[in-house]
């Protein structure tokens, strides 16, 4: 089965089947979904006669972004293979479309590479380690986010110039994590499913060695007391706002940060109370209550990620009284990559979409987790802008260090996947043995040379002058 037919682009999370059917029986559905797409079909990449040029993709995917801070997204890229493919998502989706699906549909992430996974606090204060982008979120196959993954862990092992063998041994054990993981998943309650989280503070990995456990934790450890130390009063505040005047006032870094205009920005300051508005029906009444207390200070731009520059998005600044600030990221969604392959969303605003994707996905979300939409007819969503989080730094990391990083995030993947699709149906659909791990282990090695070339044109593409870089100071 190479493309999606019509009965699997329907764009509702799968549900159990009517009537009651055991785990046993749920697994056997799956295996006999290997007759349709046998797991050995999922091996190896083979780019079609005509694939999509990256280059012209990366082009398209300009448009409605701020023409001005596109060369910064392109500068991004241009640092490394392994930056390329972060921010090429759209390009791995059109191929992903053309690869083999067992037909199984989960909430996908669409965008589920090494960097879209981190550590940040629950509304609890516990801090957990999950999926935390989740832009591109659209009901697709599940093959199609732990493609993306393993491909991600074998860029990664190219770029720190890891062996090749331990470059492949880190993508096998994160697929077999996947997998093992979701075995346990079919044969859980659902509750149990439901309420699981992975404590970064408890973590335990039954496959790990115990020295790198030992040393994640460690560095973990002092991550934490570094981020505790960063509390918005303290650390935040100081760092973006001046109060040199009347008011409080975000600090202007341009191109990084600015305050809107109507041309860098239509809408965004203008339209910007109206939004704030519709932002505040979209949370949850107690929630309401919480963020009544704020009012609005400042507003500016502030450019983020790699895959995302260009895009409107914004930081604002509210108080509650003098010392008690929150900062929330606004943030443009627009329609998810997926969406040409996968079928269109339900939800009319792209940034209900990220939510409702988001509150699935995640064992825990941002209490001021909403949608909006800007007098200009863009979509957002609404997020603190930093709480608690933590992001991998890969570039000191050895072979050992990225497969334990590489199993944390086929977990949260697992887990994940099994809250909006069946566990049991995609655990039956991969087996017990390796077949399956080897073929999305062949697919990645493959990727990894494709994404390689795609990094190629695109740095040819600067040298000649389709494109613009800019390339920033450290």
């Amino acid at each position: 089965m190479t493309k999606l037919d019509k009965r699997q682009m329907s764009t509702a999370v799968p549900t159990h089947p009517a009537g009651y059917l055991t785990a046993d029986e749920r697994a056997a559905k799956g295996r006999a979904l290997r007759d349709m797409a046998p797991r050995a079909s999922q091996a190896g990449w083979h780019p079609p006669p005509n694939r999509i040029d990256p280059v012209e993709c990366l082009k398209a995917s300009n448009e409605g972004r701020i023409l001005q801070l596109v060369p910064i997204r392109f500068g991004r890229m241009a640092a490394s293979p392994f930056a390329f493919y972060r921010g090429g998502a759209a390009i791995m989706a059109a191929d992903l479309s053309t690869t083999p699906t067992s037909g199984i549909r989960v909430q996908a992430c669409g965008d589920a590479h090494l960097m879209n996974f981190g550590g940040f606090a629950t509304p609890e204060r516990n801090v957990i380690f999950d999926i935390n982008d989740l832009d591109e979120t659209l009901p697709a196959p599940f093959e199609w986010d732990l493609k993306r993954l393993a491909a991600s862990a074998a860029i990664a092992a190219e770029h720190l110039a890891l062996p090749k063998a331990d470059a492949a041994r880190v993508v096998t054990d994160l697929v077999r994590e996947y997998r093992e993981r979701m075995f346990n998943y079919g044969w859980m309650r659902s509750l149990d499913v439901w309420y699981d989280r992975i404590d970064l503070q408890k973590y335990e990995d039954r496959n790990g060695d115990p020295a790198v456990v030992a040393q994640a934790r460690k560095r973990l450890a002092e991550r934490l007391e570094a981020e505790r130390r960063k509390s918005v009063p303290d650390y935040l505040y100081p760092k973006l706002v001046t109060d040199a005047g009347t008011t409080p006032r975000i600090k202007d870094e341009p191109p990084l940060i600015f305050h809107p205009t109507e041309e860098l920005a239509p809408g965004m300051a203008s339209g910007f109370s109206e939004a704030l508005s519709v932002y505040r029906d979209s949370l949850p009444a107690h929630t309401r209550v919480l963020f009544d207390r704020f009012h609005l200070v400042d507003l500016a731009v502030k450019v983020v990620g790699v895959g995302s520059v260009g895009t409107m998005c914004a930081v604002a600044l509210f108080l509650a009284s003098d010392n008690d600030p929150i900062f929330l990221q606004v943030k443009e969604a627009r329609a998810s990559v997926l969406e040409p392959y996968a079928g269109a969303s339900q939800h009319e605003n792209h940034g209900e979409r990220v939510v409702a994707g988001q509150r699935l996905m995640q064992a825990a979300s941002d209490v001021f987790l909403g949608w909006t939409r800007g007098k200009n007819g863009r979509d957002f969503f609404v997020r603190q802008l930093r709480d608690m989080k933590l992001s991998a730094v890969i570039e000191d990391w050895d072979t050992g260090m990225l497969r334990q990083y590489g199993r944390m995030c086929a977990h949260a993947l697992a887990r994940a996947h099994a809250r909006s699709g069946d566990a049991a149906v995609i655990a039956g659909y991969m087996g017990s043995g390796q077949t399956f791990d080897d073929a999305i282990c062949e697919f990645a090695t493959e990727y990894c040379s494709q994404n390689r070339g795609d990094y190629r044109a695109f740095l040819a593409a600067i040298r000649d002058g389709r494109i613009e870089a800019q390339r920033e100071e450290i």
